[in-house]
C-alpha cells in the first residue's frame, strides 16, 4: 500500500515504515502527525484517485529528527563592475517515520 501525500509545497509518494524528509514542521521530537492532505491511494491494482484530495483519509507519521540540510551557495557577480556577493543557505528538515495509511 502506498500514497501520495502534499506537505510543505511538495508531493511525496509514501509507504508504512518509510523515513522520509520534509519541509520543517513545527512538532516535537516523537510527536505524532497526522498528514491529512492525500492526493492518491494505491493497493495493489486499485488505485483511488482524490479531487484534489480524499476525504476521510490520512497518513500517521511520527517525527524522528529535525535537522538542515547541506549548505547551498549562492554568488552573485557582475564581470567588470567590481561586484560580487557570496551566500549560503541551509534549509530545515523534518524527518518523519511512516507508521500507516488510515482510510
Amino acid at each position: 500500500m502506498f500514497a501520495v501525500i502534499k506537505t510543505g509545497g511538495k508531493q511525496y509518494k509514501v509507504a508504512p515504515g518509510e523515513k522520509l524528509k520534509v519541509e520543517q514542521i513545527p512538532a516535537d521530537v516523537g510527536a505524532q502527525v497526522v498528514l491529512d492532505q492525500v492526493l492518491m491511494v494505491g493497493d495493489g491494482e486499485s488505485v483511488r484517485l482524490g479531487q484534489p484530495t480524499l476525504t476521510g483519509t490520512t497518513v500517521q507519521a511520527t517525527v524522528v529528527a529535525h535537522g538542515r540540510g547541506d549548505k547551498v551557495q549562492i554568488f552573485k557577480m557582475r564581470r567588470r563592475k567590481n561586484y560580487h556577493r557570496n551566500q549560503g543557505h541551509r534549509q530545515g528538515f523534518t524527518e518523519l517515520q511512516i507508521d500507516g495509511i488510515v482510510g
